[in-house]
């Protein structure tokens, strides 16, 4: 074959009877060849630009390619047959097209006319031979013709395929319901195709402002495209989806799918959905908490919007629940469509007690494929999905089938669960090569979320994992429960999906008989903090008195009610704060919004945000690279020894750098590290909605959009953001990811047999999403500007976290340090015995947390670090504590232990001098010297006050700030803000750098019983004037002693010293004003502070407290007013004998 270049026509216009004939022009149409690159670019340029049907480089062109090929074939094939038939005939040189009838029955087509070179001037073309250009347009107006007849085939069948779904005879029948009753309930089994065909049915009937809900964002997308395309108006606007961080919604959109929470969100800002009139809830019956509450809120709304309707769409689950719950509602039941299915009943043997061990038996699992392999022939096809409970369980059977697979050559064993990568996920809908079948290995996402083709067989192990919450404990429970019949029928319904089907329960007909009969509501088992929040800001009432569905445990709303108003929400009538507003309006966690309020309180926003996004989503790090050392070897320079969102922090950091570097692929940099790329795209769309969200609440400064100087930049940025977008096109046009053909393995991975070349197109779409979302250079110059933190800007992040995640916080046992890492253990205030779960950093580095204290230990090593005087105790903020077969702390930051608890605990309790305190009263500090106990804790009273003063002005001037009138004082207020800012910034760092030694450990529950003194009969107040700054003091009713703020209370803690230890005074003299008095250091200090020599420069932050040796003073001392001199002190026993010998 020539690849040369077609040599130039001649100045005639290429007709070869001319005079002037070139005996190498007729050699170069013997020699044409179609296949030739530079030929075929020539055509392209001509043919297929941007305006015309087909574009150049896209989907279509390389289709097109093929199919000229094929035609080539055919017609040389067809013109040898007919130069054998009848050789008197030989055609001239015009091709084989030339053969077809010239004109073609227009019934068959819409007639096309295609601009070619000739009438477009076209250089390209010129020197090609006129039959050759002639032959290209007939071939490419016979492709297109092709192309019509196969989409009006295709539109044939899907109206045909719609026209055979259950629901099409109920059509009418629902609009008709529709039209007499503002709410109906739609009630069909899976394949029914409520979903697809009751938003056309609205849209039909002239319903133009539609809005349907669903509980998943990957139904939202596949939903809207099946409508779209099924409503003809696929390249239209009519039909859209709104999800969290993407939205095809225009003024023209008729239809939207959106999640639940968005439409809450909705109802938020316009509590009467003004925009919708018809709301459509879907999957009802899965009672998700945002669904039930939703259903409550619109209970509430239809009697003020009477012209709004209602359609909740719900599997035969429960129907009458919700009829009921509409004032009897009429229910318009849709048959499903399934073949029929055959159930077995397959009851484990009870296993003998000495051979139960936490692995999952996979025996029972392999019998079934056993059973499918003897009795059906491999040519028929029919795949296998597994119903398990957890990832461990996926883990345990997929060994085990992956060696019969080995053994058999019949099976593809494919995991699918949440944490798998994308990709991953994806692969179960590939296709097993022929002979062999898929077996899915799933957790619940297959019962509801995921539909996957040609199942044929399913085993139910009748168990799942559902996640609860523990109030008691504060710790979020995966535990595994016998599934609900609703649950059992749905696994059982997938498989007769697409032909009669097998469904083997691995229990016994007595066992489904006991199950319950519906799973239990989200609502009765989850946290209910967020709820109760976004209720309190949608003013709905009394979190208590809603009429929910379901009331939720009277517990758990109280346990919520009380976290919000320990973490500054709700004030003492519960009703919001200024931060438990701003909390409510950002779609966060309120522990991850309180660190973004905070951040941006303290010029820390860029770092903040990025590390908020990363807590946020699920974690990155793949399962498959836990086993893999090679990604732990690659992962371990952007590790932080600080904690695991600084991780978190550091490689979304680096993949940013990875992303700007144009030359560099991101999707290796991530496989290379065990790191899931979709997660980090999440992150950097996250990271865009919060820095949003904080601008729109006037937390951060509106970014400029830089403008490019050079003319020349912004018109090739113009150039690239048109390829992105036709990329993006061409993608959504080809219909997305194409179905491959998995590829036996014996490995644990499955996989496809092109896996490695990224999407079918050859295009990351992720890649271009992201690159159309953001601005590469304004997310590179702030994760550069985050990556370059100095030690100080560390230290404050550090103090933001902690205080975002207050009160989550766990005391390292006193005995870990004589542990092997993997058994580091942890106790929180409600859970003893908690460990590191296995991604986090100090799990495979726990040393860093130990208490190594050079000088104080000499050359003696003590066992355990309980009583041991240190300045580097630490304590974990960690952002969940999850319970699945251990108590795992996930995501966990270290934070020094006594300035955290100085600065965060909301009870603080002391004894007499303070050298003993007890944080949130679980928690004890044992300060070796009681001068620097209380410097520390007057310090720290001033700094909170500081702190809170600040963050309530920010508020208030953030809540002004959406008038316009405030828009002056705002701005003359800022630059003070920022002085005072930066003075509390930089007292709370020099607060934390104190180094003082003292002692950190867990009191036991008996120590806490008897914790206080009790109400004193003595109730004056001891006169130490300036100790604590302004605070007066009061008699704390319950505790004893005196409170001083709402977190601290004086001399309360009971002790069990000896009455006559420690209770001299020492003489000392003021360098200020030259008193020379025996005094105790408490009375030392407060005379410090009020003595009226004093220079009054000093900052008031806490100094590094290195005194002369004291002797120390007793914790027994009590108040004692003396009648006879009229003063107020704080004297033991010995003391108040001593002082009245002084007036007799």
């Amino acid at each position: 074959m020539s690849h040369s270049m077609p040599p130039p026509r001649t100045k005639g216009g290429g007709d070869h009877r001319g005079r002037h004939w070139n005996p190498s022009e007729e050699e170069a149409r013997k020699n044409w060849d179609w296949n030739c690159p530079e030929t075929r670019r020539l055509f392209e340029e001509a043919f297929f630009r941007d305006e015309d049907y087909i574009r150049q480089g896209s989907e279509d062109c390389q289709k097109f390619w093929t199919f000229f090929e094929r035609l080539q074939r055919f017609q040389s094939l067809k013109a040898t047959r007919k130069g054998e038939k009848d050789p008197s005939h030989p055609k001239p040189s015009v091709p084989a097209l030339a053969d077809l009838p010239r004109t073609y029955d227009p019934r068959y087509r819409i007639n096309l006319s295609i601009l070619g070179p000739d009438t477009r001037g076209s250089r390209g073309l010129g020197r090609q031979p006129p039959e050759r250009v002639s032959e290209f347009r007939r071939a490419l107006l016979h492709y297109l013709d092709f192309g019509q007849k196969q989409a009006f085939a295709r539109l044939a069948k899907l109206q045909h395929e719609r026209a055979a779904l259950p629901i099409a005879q109920y059509g009418n029948r629902i609009l008709q319901t529709l039209k007499d009753h503002q709410v109906v309930v739609v009630a069909g089994d899976t394949g029914c195709g409520k979903s697809t065909q009751v938003p056309q049915y609205l849209l039909a009937a002239g319903f133009s402002h539609v809005a349907c809900t669903q509980p998943r964002r990957i139904a939202c997308i596949s939903l809207a495209k099946r409508v779209s395309f099924e409503s003809l108006s696929q390249y239209g606007s009519q039909v859209g989806y709104q999800i969290r961080f993407e939205s095809t919604r225009t003024a023209a959109t008729k239809i939207v799918f959106l999640t639940v929470g968005l439409l809450l969100r909705q109802i938020q800002r316009e509590p009467s959905l003004p925009q919708y009139q018809v709301l459509i809830v879907d999957e009802v019956h899965e009672r998700h908490l945002h669904n039930d509450f939703l259903l409550g809120v619109l209970r509430r709304l239809l009697p003020e919007r009477p012209d709004l309707k209602v359609i909740l769409m719900s599997a035969t689950i429960n129907i009458s629940l919700f009829s009921s719950y509409f004032g009897r509602a009429p229910v318009v039941q849709v048959p499903g469509r399934l073949f029929p299915i055959t159930v077995v009943y397959q009851p484990q043997e009870a296993e003998p007690a000495a051979s139960k061990s936490e692995k999952l038996d996979p025996r029972p699992f392999l019998r079934v494929l056993e059973a499918i392999d003897n009795k059906y022939p491999p040519e028929e096809r029919g795949d296998l999905l597994v119903f398990l409970s957890g990832m461990a369980e996926i883990s345990s059977v997929l060994e085990a089938a992956q060696a019969y697979a080995g053994r058999t050559q019949r099976w593809v064993v494919l995991p699918l669960h949440s944490a798998l990568s994308v990709a991953d996920q994806d692969k179960v809908f590939d296709v097993a090569p022929p002979g062999v079948r898929k077996c899915i290995l799933s957790t619940n996402i297959a019962e509801t979320s995921v539909t996957i083709d040609g199942i044929r067989f399913v085993v139910d192990s009748g168990k799942v994992k559902e996640m609860g919450y523990d109030p008691q404990a504060k710790l979020h429970r995966l535990q595994e429960f016998w599934i609900s019949q609703a649950s059992a029928e749905q696994r059982k319904g997938r498989a007769g999906r697409t032909g009669p089907g097998v469904c083997f329960r691995l229990y016994a007909e007595s066992d489904y008989d006991a199950f319950a009969p519906y799973p239990v509501p989200e609502i009765r088992r989850v946290a209910l903090h967020a709820l109760v929040l976004q209720m309190k800001s949608m003013t709905v009432g009394d979190p208590r008195t809603f009429p929910f569905i379901e009331p939720p445990p009277p517990a758990s709303l109280e346990t919520a009610i009380l976290y919000l108003r320990d973490q500054g929400a709700l004030d003492s009538s519960e009703a919001l704060t200024p931060i438990g507003s701003l909390l409510a309006q950002l779609p966060v966690d309120v522990v991850i919004g309180k660190m973004l309020i905070l951040g941006s309180m303290f010029h820390l926003a860029e770092p903040v945000l990025t590390i908020a996004a990363a807590l946020s989503v699920q974690s990155p790090f793949t399962r498959s690279a836990q086993s893999h050392p090679e990604c732990a070897a690659a992962r371990r320079p952007l590790e932080s020894d600080q904690g695991d969102p600084f991780t978190l922090f550091n490689i979304f950091n680096a993949w940013v750098q990875v992303k700007s570097e144009r030359s560099r692929n991101s999707r290796k940099w991530c496989r290379h590290r065990g790191v899931e790329e979709h997660r980090l795209y999440e992150m950097a769309n996250l990271r865009r909605q919060f820095k949003e969200l904080l601008e729109d609440h006037g937390l951060l400064a509106r970014a400029q959009a830089a403008m490019s100087g050079d003319s020349f930049r912004r018109l090739q940025e113009r150039r690239e953001r048109r390829a992105l977008y036709r990329l993006k096109r061409q993608h959504e046009e080809s219909g997305g990811r194409r179905r491959k053909v998995l590829r036996l393995r014996e490995d644990l991975d499955g996989g496809s047999s092109n896996e490695d070349q990224g999407a079918g197109d050859g295009v990351d779409i992720q890649d271009v999403k992201f690159q159309l979302r953001h601005s590469l250079d304004q997310l590179q110059a702030a994760t550069g500007s985050a990556q370059d933190l100095t030690r100080e800007q560390m230290a404050l992040l550090k103090l933001v976290l902690g205080r975002g995640l207050y009160p989550q916080l766990a005391v390292p046992d006193p005995f870990n340090s004589s542990r092997k890492d993997s058994d580091q253990i942890f106790h929180t205030q409600s859970k003893q015995g908690t460990v590191l779960h296995p991604t986090c950093i100090f799990a495979s580095s726990p040393e860093v947390l130990h208490t190594q204290e050079p000088e104080a230990r000499g050359g003696e090593v003590s066992r355990d670090d309980k009583d041991k005087l240190s300045s580097r105790h630490q304590l974990l903020a960690f952002v969940s504590l999850l319970e699945t077969n251990k108590p795992y702390l996930v995501n966990c930051v270290r934070v020094p232990a006594l300035q955290s608890l100085l600065l965060f605990s909301r009870s603080l309790d002391t004894n007499g001098d303070c050298s003993r305190l007890v944080a949130d009263g679980w928690l004890e500090l044992q300060l070796a010297d009681s001068e620097s106990a209380v410097r520390l804790l007057a310090a720290s009273v001033r700094l909170r006050a500081h702190w809170e003063s600040i963050l309530d002005r920010q508020l208030a001037r953030q809540a002004q700030q959406r008038r316009p009138e405030a828009d002056q004082e705002e701005a003359a207020g800022a630059p003070a803000d920022r002085k005072e800012v930066a003075d509390l910034s930089r007292d709370l760092l020099q607060f934390v750098a104190s180094k003082v030694p003292y002692s950190l450990r867990r009191l036991t529950g008996l120590e806490v019983q008897s914790l206080y003194v009790g109400p004193q009969t003595i109730t004056t107040a001891p006169s130490l004037p300036g100790l604590f700054g302004s605070s007066p003091l009061s008699p704390h009713p319950t505790k004893g002693g005196y409170a001083v703020t709402d977190f601290l209370t004086y001399n309360c803690l009971a002790s069990d010293t000896d009455l006559y230890s420690d209770c001299l005074r020492t003489f000392w003299t003021c360098p200020h004003c030259g008193l020379h008095m025996p005094l105790t250091p408490l009375e030392r200090i407060a005379h410090e502070n009020t003595c009226p020599e004093a220079p009054q420069d000093s900052p008031p932050g806490a100094e590094e407290a290195a005194p002369e040796p004291l002797q120390k003073t007793s914790a027994l001392q009590r108040p004692y007013h003396c009648e006879a001199c009229q003063k107020d002190f704080l004297f033991t026993p010995t003391e108040v004998l001593r002082h009245r010998r002084q007036h007799m």
